[in-house]
C-alpha cells in the first residue's frame, strides 16, 4: 500500500531537518500539528503571530519554544527590515512603498513567504485562519512561481481505506481547490505539473486520465473537446508521459470497464493521476470519494510554485495540519 505523505518522512528522515514556517501561530490547531510533526522528527517548526499569543497556545497544550519550535513575532523580528526591503523590490512596480512594505512584512503570511523566498524555511503553511485567496496570492507574490509552470493549481492526495477493494488504490486528483474553468492548454498544464507530484509524494510512476462524461467519442459536446484538445496538448508537450483520454471516472479507475472501453490503454482502469474538466466536477469528485468512498483526503496542496507553499481547509483537523507539513517537505525535495 502507498505510504502516506507522514509514513514517507518516516522512513526517509534527512540528516539535516527542514523548517516549517506556519503563518497562523497560535491557533490551536496549527501548534498541535506542528508539536505532533516535531515530535515525530519530521521538522523543525517556526510558529509565527504575537508573542504572548503564540506563547499561550503552546502552553495550552504544556509546551514551550525550544526543541525544534520557535516563535517569530513579525512585530519585533530582527528579520523584518530585510524583509520589508525584499517585499519594496518586489511590489514597488504596484505603487507599493516603504510604509506599506513594512506593513506587509509585518503581516504573517508575507512574513512566512518571505522566510522561504529568503532560505530561512523549507517550506510554508496557512489556511486555517486565511482565505485560500489569501494564501495563494501571497505565495504567488513573494516566492513566484516555477520558471517552467504556466499557472499555479492544486490537488488532493487520496488514500484508501484499510477496507479497501481489490482495484482501489492511492491516487491523486487535480484540479479540486482552485482553477475553476481551466481551458485546455491549462488543463495539460495542470496534468503536467500533477505528474510531479505524483512521483513525489505517491512514489509512483504516473498514470493519468483526462476525466469527462464521455469515453473515446461516446458523447459530441464543447466540454468533451475540451479534454480532447488538452490530451493532445499534453502529449505533444510532455511525450514521455503515460496519458490517456478522454476517459469517464469508470474507465479510469476500473480494470474491466477500461478494458472495454478503451481496450489496449496502458492507463484506462489503471490510472493514479485523474484530471478533472473543472472545479465543479473535481470538487464533488474528492468529496465523495472522501465521503463515501472512505478515502482519506490530503489537501488541498500548491502545485506551480517556486518553493513549496501550501493552503489547509479552515475546518482542517491538527492531523491535517501535520500530514500537509510532510507534504511541504517531500514537495522541497521534488528536482
Amino acid at each position: 500500500m502507498t505510504k502516506t505523505p507522514i509514513e514517507l518522512l518516516a522512513a526517509s528522515a534527512p540528516d539535516t531537518r527542514p523548517v516549517v514556517a506556519l503563518s497562523e501561530g497560535s491557533d490551536p490547531r496549527i501548534v498541535a500539528g506542528a508539536l505532533a510533526a516535531c515530535g515525530a522528527g519530521l521538522a523543525d517548526i517556526i510558529l509565527i503571530g504575537p508573542q504572548a499569543e503564540v506563547e499561550a497556545a503552546l502552553q495550552a497544550e504544556g509546551a514551550s519554544a525550544g526543541d525544534g519550535i520557535a516563535i517569530h513575532d513579525p512585530s519585533q523580528s530582527a528579520l523584518t527590515d530585510t524583509f520589508a526591503a525584499e517585499y519594496l523590490d518586489l511590489r514597488k512596480h504596484k505603487g507599493v512603498d516603504e510604509a506599506k512594505a513594512r506593513k506587509a512584512a509585518e503581516t504573517p503570511l508575507v512574513y512566512a513567504a518571505m522566510l522561504v523566498r529568503l532560505g530561512h524555511a523549507t517550506g510554508t503553511v496557512g489556511g486555517a485562519v486565511h482565505t485560500t485567496g489569501d494564501v495563494v496570492r501571497t505565495a504567488i507574490q513573494v516566492i513566484g512561481m516555477k520558471p517552467d509552470a504556466g499557472m499555479v493549481s492544486s490537488f488532493f492526495l487520496m488514500y484508501p481505506p484499510e477496507t479497501k477493494q481489490a482495484d482501489a488504490r492511492a491516487m491523486l486528483y487535480s484540479d479540486c481547490g482552485l482553477v475553476i474553468d481551466p481551458t485546455s492548454e491549462e488543463l495539460a498544464s495542470i496534468a503536467a505539473a500533477s505528474a510531479v507530484s505524483a512521483r513525489a509524494l505517491l512514489q509512483d510512476e504516473p498514470k493519468i486520465a483526462m476525466l469527462s462524461f464521455s469515453t473515446k467519442g461516446s458523447a459530441r459536446h464543447p466540454a468533451v473537446d475540451k479534454v480532447i484538445n488538452a490530451t493532445k496538448i499534453l502529449r505533444d508537450k510532455h511525450p514521455e508521459l503515460n496519458v490517456d483520454g478522454e476517459l469517464q471516472f469508470d474507465a479510469a479507475f476500473v480494470p474491466s470497464i477500461g478494458e472495454r472501453k478503451s481496450p489496449g490503454s496502458s492507463v484506462a482502469g489503471q490510472a493514479n493521476v485523474k484530471i478533472f474538466p473543472n472545479l465543479d466536477a473535481g470538487n464533488i469528485g474528492y468529496k465523495m470519494t472522501q465521503r463515501l468512498g472512505g478515502y482519506l483526503a490530503i489537501g488541498p496542496v500548491l502545485q506551480g510554485l517556486a518553493k513549496p507553499a501550501n493552503d489547509l481547509s479552515r475546518g482542517c483537523s491538527a492531523e491535517d495540519v501535520t500530514q500537509i507539513i510532510a507534504v511541504t517537505i517531500l514537495q522541497a525535495r521534488e528536482p
